[in-house]
């Protein structure tokens, strides 16, 4: 029976995760942002027509009640012996339940992932016994797949795309798969997911994050992008607490001749005196997309 693919998203405790964003957002955001970017990754996923589960390795509590919240289960990091033995766990465990299982090692920081996206590139994955999806740098990578009765063989870290080509996985063309590509580690890397569009769970600890730096001038780079007079356009989330002295308005959202999500509506909140711009979408930017017929069996 087609039952679709098993993700397995490994996550450090938060303590450690994402430790070269500090520069950009001190200490006090890198956690929550590290969890942020592993939830809307989760939520993203968890509304794909092809995705059957999602398994979250990790022994972090802080990070695995919200995240089960979401739907996803948690296997703890046995191994604990770093990335590669805990996608390898991971794996086994899907196995252990659905021996059948195809199972898909994804990032957990794609912030800006989209479910359509993340959907069409696990229906191309689909047609090979391993497959995989470099990073936006093409130096890395971000999705690993193996169909029924293949082994994931993980082999995550610096240059890993190199070695998933050399262990013989074929490599999925990264056309129209931006979000999918789109890991952060640096601060570089989430202004160009912020530009992309992130979830809400990033969107609101981003619009925080900007909200302290204008105040504080805790990240020159998050308070004024070079590439946009305006400031840093933050999509994908209405952070609950507006912030102090801004002007908002409401504007439908536009990507690629048509709304995107279904109905959102846009907030624009101009910070005084900080050159930010905070921009979220209301209703839902990872909707449930229309299921696909390219599961793997």
């Amino acid at each position: 029976m087609d039952v679709g693919w098993s993700l397995v998203v490994p996550l450090k405790p938060l303590v450690r995760a994402k430790s070269r964003l500090s520069p950009a957002v001190g200490e006090e955001f890198r956690p929550r942002l590290a969890l942020a970017f592993a939830l809307d990754t989760v939520g993203a996923a968890l509304a794909c027509g092809d995705v059957a589960d999602v398994a979250v390795v990790t022994d972090d509590p802080a990070a695995a009640g919200p995240l089960s919240a979401l739907g996803a289960r948690i296997v703890p990091d046995t191994p604990a012996h770093g990335l590669n033995a805990a996608l390898a766990h991971g794996a086994a465990a899907v196995r252990a339940r659905r021996p059948g299982a195809a199972v898909a090692a994804l990032n957990a920081d794609l912030p800006a992932l989209r479910t359509a996206e993340l959907e069409s590139v696990l229906q191309r994955a689909a047609l090979f016994p391993r497959a995989f999806l470099a990073d936006a740098a093409d130096i890395g990578t971000t999705l690993l797949t193996a169909r029924s009765g293949t082994e994931l063989a993980p082999a995550f870290g610096g240059r890993s795309r190199e070695r998933h080509r050399a262990s013989g996985a074929r490599e999925i063309s990264g056309r129209a798969a931006a979000s999918v590509r789109r890991d952060v580690d640096t601060g570089e890397d989430l202004h160009e997911a912020l530009a992309l569009g992130v979830g809400a769970h990033t969107a609101r600890v981003a619009a925080a994050l900007a909200r302290t730096a204008g105040a504080a001038g805790l990240s020159e780079g998050l308070k004024r992008e070079e590439r946009d007079p305006e400031g840093v356009a933050l999509a994908g989330g209405l952070d609950p607490y507006p912030l102090a002295g801004t002007q908002q308005t409401q504007t439908p959202r536009v990507e690629g001749g048509g709304v995107e999500g279904h109905g959102g509506a846009v907030v624009q909140q101009h910070a005084a005196g900080t050159g930010v711009r905070v921009v979220g979408v209301r209703g839902g930017l990872h909707g449930a997309e229309p299921k696909g017929a390219g599961r793997p069996r």
